[in-house]
């Protein structure tokens, strides 16, 4: 890897507040003098040429799309996916099929064009075709051409680029990673079932879901609570509620008994009831959100506050595990012109609110070792052992979403929510099952969600195949700690120069060993594809050629590497 430096970057950046930043300088191939660099009364631009055949993948967490050339993205913190670059986790760094990555350090709303001509002296070549599809246009305006990439950096008048080369993409990502520190580690419990109660329980019906569980002999590890455990939530208070959990001692202590890990939901809006309230005042930003206290976690005294508190009344009785939700900008957040008395700026502190809290959380746990969830990450998270998650609920948006964040460093769970059918609440427990987080998260569920289908067995069965792949999961876990090698990540990653692979946005490798290709509930027949190599069926154990096949069945299509 190596970095050069255009112009003047700023001093708050995302690498200022990454723990384990580990910068080793290597010789690269790429042509840096390529790169022309200038700045604007908007910030400051980057260009440089992109090959014809060349194609893009990775700046961060996206639901909606996979292969990003051609594409003009915005990468803006949001709680909704829909719009090009945004998401919960924008991440400036993207790889190329032709050996190489770049990563932008920077904390500003990076806007990444790539892929656009720059040729003004064009032949005429008539052409009345009439578009009436995406399909349509997109053959009638391709450019069969060197293209060009605009990097726009707002505000800043310079930036530090680092670039990655390798033999495929999962070589570059891998040291992508290696520059935060490397991959988290997390314990083999964590990889195991997390189940979230419903929002409205009391410490009796929690205790009582717990013995459902074990009398059934359901596997469940983890039991995660939502808002409602606050005495106050929307903002928070961090005070067990009195009505709710009055017996909340009682509740954490039956629950370790019978070796359940439980897991608290929260966020970092601190409601004047809340005993750090006064503590944080002067801390804060300058604008109040849910009626609450935005904290300055860029501030190591805002940190320890926070984290002190949790630790002492929370982490110190069991608690192990949080969801650290609303940290992202759903659009009733800080402004861009919030102030915070670190010296960033709501544009900034937007794009690292979701590190700088997995970081503060860290700090509570104090050793103890997770895998929690966040809804917001950003650049160099890969070290935070914290898993993302939406409030979208696309059941192919989320396999897509599996895909994309093995590209940046990023953890997510198609999480398991509600079911239509009998056949989509499955589906979507099959994907759960093999992905980095089996989470169902029930909080709106008065009671599991496969009751009202009658398919507990069928429930029971799938969690077991989750509880068999927690020793692979663990040893994928410790190699993208040791290496930066992502567990779950596209077939494009490893076979790079294999251009079927190229749109395949619906199958995944899965800890190294194996291809998953998940189903929805639309259809029980679906295309697959093996790249080149010798396959077997993961249940029956059948050799299998590689290329493309078609398969029907209503289990989930697995593919082990033999």
């Amino acid at each position: 890897m190596k970095k050069i430096t255009f112009g003047t970057p700023e001093e708050l950046v995302p690498s200022t507040f990454c723990k384990g930043f580990n910068y080793a300088e290597t010789d690269v191939k790429f042509d840096v003098s390529s790169i022309s660099f200038k700045t604007t009364a908007r910030g400051c631009v980057l260009e440089f040429p992109l090959l014809e055949e060349e194609q893009l993948y990775g700046f961060g967490l996206h639901l909606k799309k996979f292969n990003q050339k051609n594409q003009k993205l915005q990468l803006t913190p949001s709680a909704s996916g829909r719009e090009p670059g945004y998401s919960h986790a924008p991440v400036p760094f993207f790889v190329s099929t032709k050996g190489y990555g770049m990563y932008f350090d920077t904390a500003r709303n990076l806007c990444a064009t790539c892929g656009f001509g720059r040729n003004k002296d064009r032949e005429p070549a008539p052409d009345n075709t009439i578009v009436l599809s995406n399909e349509d246009f997109f053959r009638k305006t391709d450019l069969h051409e060197t293209t060009y990439m605009t990097v726009e950096i707002p505000a800043a008048k310079g930036i530090d680029v680092y670039i990655f080369e390798g033999e495929n993409i999962v070589d570059i990502v891998s040291q992508y990673n290696m520059l935060s520190g490397g991959g988290c580690e997390v314990p083999e419990w964590s990889l195991g079932i997390l189940y979230r109660a419903f929002a409205k329980n009391t410490d009796k019906e929690v205790m009582e879901l717990a013995k459902y569980f074990r009398e059934h002999d359901i596997p469940c590890d983890i039991l995660g609570l939502e808002p409602g455990w606050q005495s106050n939530s929307y903002s928070c208070s961090y005070v067990w509620d009195p009505e709710r959990y009055g017996n909340y001692k009682e509740m954490v202590k039956y629950l370790l008994d019978n070796g359940f890990h439980i897991n608290l939901w929260e966020h970092a809006y601190v409601n004047a009831t809340a005993p750090i309230y006064k503590d944080l005042h002067d801390l804060s930003c300058d604008y109040d959100i849910l009626k609450g206290l935005v904290p300055d976690f860029a501030m190591e005294e805002a940190q320890k506050i926070f984290a002190d508190y949790h630790k002492k009344y929370l982490v110190d009785m069991g608690i192990d595990g949080f969801k650290l939700d609303e940290c992202d900008d759903a659009g009733w957040n800080f402004p861009y012109c919030a102030e915070f008395p670190s010296g960033l700026d709501g544009e900034q502190y937007h794009q690292l609110f979701g590190v700088l809290y997995m970081q503060t959380i860290m700090k509570a746990l104090d050793g103890k070792t997770t895998l929690s969830q966040v809804r917001n990450a950003g650049a160099l998270s890969a070290g935070y052992p914290f898993v993302l998650y939406s409030d979208e609920y696309d059941h192919k948006d989320f396999i897509r979403a599996m895909l994309n964040s093995g590209f940046t460093g990023l953890l997510w769970t198609p999480e398991l929510r509600h079911g239509d059918s009998k056949k989509d609440l499955l589906r979507r427990l099959q994907t759960t099952v093999f992905s980095v987080q089996c989470l169902i998260n029930a909080w709106y569920c008065p009671e599991m969600p496969w009751k009202k289908f009658d398919c507990e067995e069928e429930v029971k069965e799938l969690l077991n195949v989750r509880k068999s792949l927690v020793p692979m999961l663990k040893e994928a876990f410790d190699k993208y700690h040791t290496t930066g090698r992502p567990p779950v990540r596209a077939l494009v990653s490893d076979y790079t120069s294999d251009k079927e692979t190229y749109t395949i946005d619906d199958q995944y490798i899965f800890c190294d060993k194996l291809i998953v290709a998940p189903l929805t509930a639309k259809s029980d027949t679906r295309k697959v594809y093996l790249p080149e190599g010798t396959w077997r069926d993961y249940w029956t154990k059948e050799p299998v050629a590689s290329g493309w096949f078609e398969v029907t069945t209503e289990n989930i299509p697995v593919y082990e590497k033999c």
